[in-house]
């Protein structure tokens, strides 16, 4: 492998939060670089448009661009082998960085709770409907479904109706009070507000039930039809898409393969975005689910702090107080209701790359005993989807991270072992 390439600031993760970040750094006089897996810059929620509410797609993309910041796009970390260097893997092959400062703006994925039927065709996440259609699938008079929690509820459908979808009805977990509450309480967050405003006149006439969830879902070759309850009764909707996600979680492998501490599912920062390890920062999902506005004002902090301005950080301090408070009264609206937790059957599937059903992982007391008897996590997804799952379903938290983050080639796990501290002892306990 080649020598490393070195950089004063590393920013992993090209959504809103990494954006900002990099813009920050770049703007501050450091030498940026941006690893991201998409092949455009823009994360999850642009992925490289410059359509968006306020035009900020296009405002922060062109800022990016502007920039003195090398953009690795359709490139993957592999490893975080020791302090100060990132392995990563592209098309072209594996790339070593070294880095003064690192700043973590990984975002999150959503959160799917297993249910009789949810691993039929056809059954897919909310943001992974939208990611298909923007791909070139064709929804025109399809009828879809939307249901579990969150306002990625109401985007999702919103854009697969723009597409000419058919959708059936929207169906949110959470108690009509509590949404009704959370929508009064936008006042305080005027551009939520109009989003929120624009969503629900985009979807006028389509079918809301509040405090309702999906309880099973049928089909042979394709899903055909969910049953949803209000847990009184259970109706049933024919549907040829259903789009089901209960709401986000951070995306905490790369934290944690760093050595970051983490808190109730979320990596502790302090009031720089720094994290636990001195020189990383976290900003974005990782560090509590909140939406944009949060994200890029913590972006900009992390990558002023980086950089050394502290003065132009404490000045998003205020505006990141704001976003934070939203979080924080999204987090309570949309709070997962207990009977969520017995939607599976002891032969509901948990664990899809491994084929784990339930019962296999009742009277486990941790997901390092789920990994050892059963090998639920230890497929493709290495956990990303039935991690989360068993958190929920069982309150397992996750041990460890270890190389590779991501699936990687073995000329990349070759690199690995060769950049590796010899005598590593475990991984966070050797970067402090």
């Amino acid at each position: 492998m080649s020598e490393p390439q070195h950089f004063d600031v590393l920013v992993i993760g090209a959504g809103p939060a990494g954006i900002a970040a990099a813009a920050a750094a770049a703007g501050s006089g450091a030498r940026v670089a941006m690893i991201d897996a998409l092949a455009k810059p823009g994360g999850q929620i642009w992925r490289g448009s410059t359509s968006s509410p306020y035009g900020r797609a296009r405002r922060w993309l062109d800022r990016l661009h502007r920039c003195n910041v090398r953009v690795y796009a359709s490139t993957q970390v592999v490893d975080i082998p020791e302090p100060g260097m990132v392995l990563a893997e592209s098309e072209c092959g594996s790339i070593l960085m070294a880095w003064s400062k690192l700043i973590l703006a990984v975002g999150a994925r959503e959160l799917f709770l297993p249910f009789p039927g949810w691993t039929l065709p056809n059954v897919v996440g909310m943001g992974g409907l939208q990611a298909l259609i923007k791909s070139g699938l064709d929804v025109r008079e399809r009828r879809i479904v939307v249901a579990g929690s969150g306002p990625l509820l109401w985007a999702s459908a919103a854009h697969a109706l723009a597409c000419g979808a058919d959708i059936t009805v929207i169906a949110e977990q959470a108690p009509g009070a509590a949404v009704r509450g959370f929508a009064r309480g936008l006042f305080r967050h005027p551009r939520q507000l109009v989003d929120a405003a624009r969503l629900r006149l985009e979807l006028a006439g389509v079918p809301v039930r509040m405090g309702t969830w999906p309880v099973g879902a049928h089909g042979t070759a394709r899903v055909r039809e969910v049953e949803l309850t209000d847990g009184q009764r259970v109706s049933t909707e024919r549907c040829d898409y259903l789009a089901c996600a209960f709401g986000l979680v951070g995306e905490l492998e790369l934290p944690m393969l760093a050595g970051c501490a983490i808190e109730a599912d979320r990596v502790r920062v302090d009031e720089w975005q720094e994290t636990s390890v001195a020189g990383i920062f976290c900003a974005g999902e990782a560090t509590g689910i909140g939406g944009v506005d949060k994200a890029l004002e913590e972006g900009l902090i992390a990558g002023y702090a980086a950089t050394g301005r502290p003065d132009r950080a404490r000045s998003r301090f205020a505006r990141r107080a704001r976003g934070r408070a939203f979080a924080g009264a999204l987090a309570r609206a949309f709070a997962l209701r207990k009977e969520l937790k017995a939607l599976a059957r002891d032969d509901t599937i948990v664990c899809r790359c491994e084929d784990i059903p339930k019962g296999q992982l009742q009277g486990l007391s941790s997901w390092r005993e789920a990994k050892l008897f059963t090998r639920c996590g230890m497929g493709a997804c290495q956990g990303r989807v039935c991690g989360s799952a068993t958190r929920v379903l069982f309150g397992y938290g996750p041990n460890s991270a270890r190389p590779p983050a991501f699936p990687a080639r073995l000329e990349s796990l070759a690199a690995t072992n060769d950049t590796r501290q010899p005598s590593e002892g475990s991984r966070g306990a050797a970067w402090k």
